[in-house]
């Protein structure tokens, strides 16, 4: 799956992943290969990535993520360090 992470000021994150966990207003979720169509608005909180070489993980300040096709775009308030 090909994953970007963007902000108003810059993209984040862009690249292949295996799967990403979100911090969803309505509760946390997973999405992994061959995910169904998803459009989710997100909170502060914790994104993991995963990767072939293992975790990273981002602390987002509100968004949306939308989900087509093994893409995912994370519109990202903000991303803290």
């Amino acid at each position: 799956m090909h994953l970007e992470i963007i902000t108003p000021d810059k993209k984040v994150f862009e690249g292949e992943v295996i799967g990403a966990k979100f911090p969803g207003t309505k509760g946390s979720f997973e999405v992994l290969n061959n995910h169904a169509p998803l459009i989710s608005t997100l909170e502060n909180g914790e994104l993991r990535v995963t990767t072939t070489s293992g975790y990273q993980y981002f602390n987002i300040d509100g968004g949306v993520v939308e989900v087509l096709n093994n893409k995912i775009v994370v519109l990202a308030e903000a991303v803290l360090s």
